[in-house]
């Protein structure tokens, strides 16, 4: 299985060094806040699509 072109030991060793830098304990509060940042980020691309489709309908 390949995601993005890396194979699953790829995926192993950057969650090794992943682990090894920030320590276990604080990976889950990284990977939610990357989840807050992503919905964010999302969000606010939805709210510029509709602003440019209400600045084109005047």
């Amino acid at each position: 299985m390949r995601i993005f072109g890396i194979g699953m030991q790829e995926l192993l060793v950057i969650l090794l060094i992943c682990v090894l830098i920030f320590g276990a304990a604080k990976l889950p509060e990284i990977g939610k806040a990357l989840g807050k940042t992503i919905k964010e980020f999302k969000k606010s691309m939805k709210e510029i699509g509709s602003d440019n489709e209400e600045e084109e309908k005047k």
